[in-house]
């Protein structure tokens, strides 16, 4: 399945059915008076987040969405059904914006979550309404009220508790692919991530969801390599794992290349929790090892982890790690809401 985070989507509700203009025609009822019945409601336009989503692909093939027109109001005070209503099924984490792309209209972070983003027309009043003691038999109706009509974004903020960010070939997806069941594609070459993956990692018996980007490079803030489109899916995690490989020449220079676009992009990513780790040291012996550690932490301002994913080396304690970030995060967000209440 293709990833698609992004869509430009057309949607309109439904138009009221119109009233009815009707008088009774029946034997022996000499004046029968009005008996139209009113339009029904136009169907609504609505959006719902569902779990089993993870990408906007659905919506590369149909960019339009009508919902059905309320019908018209019939004789013998018979109102019309309403239209039948339209909804737009999206990964949990997508955004909806106004056409300007900068507008939000709702953020749909919950399972099952729904918004209403268009409402139907009113269906119109039947004669048979304005029956007065003055106006006996009125032989006008009113006609149903138009829908609304909008175009707007969606834009896919994946859900995930930690982040992996590097430069290309830092050792991102191979770190994901060891501790979770994501089958990302893994090569010696640069950009072999060409879209995010997200995979479940477990600890001690307790689960978090790690998400991989592709890789950044100098000035992917300005759109050099893959740009820093992707760093939208990391904006919702708790904590960043910032992983630069041990085959780099100058490691401390690869950490503020990342750090650098990490700020230029914004987003309060720079905010979040940080946890670094100088990755594929299976590859060094121990003298470059040594000197390349010292750098990095001097660089970071923190003792990096240690780690190689195809020996195994540190990765339960930076697992350990992610997890006790994560957790104290939650039960913070948790007491946050108590309090709120």
């Amino acid at each position: 399945m293709k990833f698609l985070d992004e869509a430009k989507v057309y949607i309109r509700s439904g138009d009221g059915g119109a009233g009815a203009v009707s008088f009774r025609r029946e034997k022996f009822i000499e004046f029968g008076g009005p008996d139209g019945g009113d339009g029904g409601r136009g169907g609504d336009v609505w959006v719902e987040a569902l779990n089993g989503l993870n990408t906007l692909i659905d919506f590369r093939f149909q960019q339009h969405f009508k919902a059905g027109t309320g019908i018209h109001g019939m004789g013998r005070n018979r109102t019309g059904a309403g239209g039948d209503h339209v909804t737009l099924k999206v990964p949990v984490g997508t955004q909806i914006f106004e056409e300007d792309g900068e507008t939000l209209i709702i953020d749909m972070i919950t399972e099952g979550q729904r918004f209403r983003i268009a409402a139907g027309g009113n269906g119109g009043f039947g004669n048979a309404h304005f029956k007065s003691a003055t106006n006996q038999a009125p032989s006008w109706a009113n006609p149903g009220l138009e829908g609304e009509e909008k175009t707007i974004w969606l834009r896919l903020k994946l859900i995930a508790d930690a982040g992996l960010v590097g430069l290309p070939n830092a050792g991102k997806s191979t770190f994901l692919a060891t501790c979770t069941r994501a089958r990302p594609k893994i090569a010696n070459y640069p950009f072999t991530t060409l879209h995010p993956n997200l995979g479940v990692a477990t600890i001690d018996g307790r689960e978090f969801i790690l998400a991989d980007i592709p890789g950044l490079i100098e000035g992917a803030h300005e759109g050099v390599g893959l740009g820093d489109r992707f760093l939208g899916h990391v904006e919702r995690t708790r904590v960043l794992l910032h992983l630069v490989s041990g085959q780099e020449e100058d490691v401390a220079k690869a950490y503020k290349t990342v750090k650098h676009e990490l700020e230029a992009y914004g987003g309060e990513l720079t905010d979040k929790p940080e946890i670094v780790a100088l990755s594929q040291v299976d590859t060094l012996d121990p003298t470059e090892l040594k000197k390349k550690q010292k750098a990095l932490a001097k660089a970071s301002g923190t003792t990096p982890f240690l780690l190689s994913a195809i020996v195994g080396t540190g990765m339960t304690e930076t697992l350990r790690a992610l997890r006790d970030i994560i957790v104290t995060a939650q039960t913070a967000g948790s007491d946050d809401a108590g309090s709120a209440d």
